[in-house]
């Protein structure tokens, strides 16, 4: 399915040396139990005296804001101090940051050399991570081979998150050959140890009957453990299972509330099937201003069916004054990212404009392309 990226293990990884054990240990409990001011006093007064794990901690509660207001070039100054000891799960957050630009200004060079250096040292997380680099071909060239050859050495150790993406590699069929039947082994094996990405995509094999027979009732099963864990993509499908009545009964109520919480958490698919539903008034009473935001939220993300729904709005005058330069700069938008709906109406809409509108909407679509799709509306 979706979202492969990986960011850095937002859980304490503590591997307590002989001599601060019990210090690190209460920290560890006082952090476990959620006391985050004595496990900040701990590994502050640790990290001081050069203790690498609890540098390497200290970095984990700036980054993700426990107990500290979140900093994440305190997090870097940490990391690097426990990296310069040879701490991989350092290593591997510095290379994190360095590929999202974290506290640091993004440089994927960097990235890729923090990501090499924890993972050689055998780091699932950072094999995990170099496989993403590859995969997605940031700061390197393209190659599915070396990519699976990381993915394989983390899911090997059983990390749950390199299983995930090697069945997405399998289901997809990037380089390796399709199966669905290795896609589902890979999914098994990451979902059982609760991987909500993995739970998500097997609910997916079985609603669609990938690999297996359909059955909506373990579809369920799957989706609604992922869920449980917040998961957005699991959300999504069970607002679609609502909507279409898959092994429930068609319940637009319960559709609308599934698409919300996804939509929340920026999914373009449910921010696009909430448009929808707001237009048509499944569920709710039909209101064009809200089918009108939820679009524009997606289609600024590229989605082209949102970008499609936004200039027949425009065109038709439904939720916003009507505006043929902004109709057609949004078919054209559509049309670019493959619907043919949008190439259809736009067309026709040129039409009725003045070969200046034209161009100023043309002018308008590159404009939002170059901004990649943020602030076009």
């Amino acid at each position: 399915m979706k979202r492969l990226l990986l960011t850095a293990m937002t859980a304490l990884l503590l591997s307590v040396g002989t001599a601060w054990a019990a210090s690190l240990e209460d920290g560890e409990t006082a952090y476990q139990r959620g006391d985050y001011a004595i496990a900040l006093k701990v590994f502050r007064a640790l990290a001081a005296q050069g203790n690498a794990d609890a540098q390497f901690n200290l970095g984990t509660m700036y980054r993700e804001g426990r107990g500290v207001t979140q900093n994440y070039a305190e997090a870097a100054k940490w990391f690097r101090l426990a990296a310069a000891q040879g701490d991989a799960g350092a290593k591997d957050s510095l290379g994190v940051m360095y590929r999202e630009g974290l506290g640091v200004t993004q440089n994927y060079a960097e990235a890729l050399k923090w990501s090499i250096l924890a993972a050689a040292q055998g780091n699932a997380i950072a094999q995990t991570n170099l496989g993403l680099m590859y995969g997605e071909g940031l700061g390197v060239t393209q190659n599915y081979a070396e990519a699976l050859k990381w993915y394989r050495l983390a899911a090997a150790q059983g990390f749950a998150g390199a299983q995930n993406i090697l069945g997405v590699m399998y289901r997809e069929g990037l380089g390796v050959t399709q199966s669905y039947a290795e896609a589902l082994k890979w999914y098994r094996l990451a979902a059982v140890q609760r991987d909500a990405g993995a739970q998500t995509n097997l609910g997916l094999m079985y609603a669609e009957g990938r690999g297996v027979m359909q059955n909506y009732a373990e579809a369920l099963k799957w989706f609604r453990l992922a869920v449980a864990q917040g998961d957005a993509g699991a959300q999504y499908n069970l607002g679609v299972m609502y909507a279409q009545g898959q092994g429930v009964g068609q319940d637009y109520a319960q559709a609308l509330k599934w698409y919300r919480l996804a939509a929340a958490q920026g999914d373009a698919g449910a921010q696009y099937n909430l448009g929808v539903m707001y237009a048509q008034g499944q569920g709710v009473a039909q209101d064009y201003a809200e089918a009108v935001r939820s679009s524009r939220l997606a289609a600024a993300q590229g989605l082209a069916g949102a970008q499609y729904n936004l200039g027949w709005m425009y065109a038709q005058g439904q939720g916003v004054p009507q505006d043929y330069i902004r109709a057609y700069m949004w078919f054209n938008l559509g049309s670019s990212s493959g619907n043919a709906d949008a190439v259809k109406n736009r067309d026709l809409l040129a039409t009725r404009m003045t070969p200046q509108q034209i161009a100023q909407a043309q002018k308008m679509a590159r404009d939002c392309q170059q901004r990649k799709f943020k602030g076009c509306d």
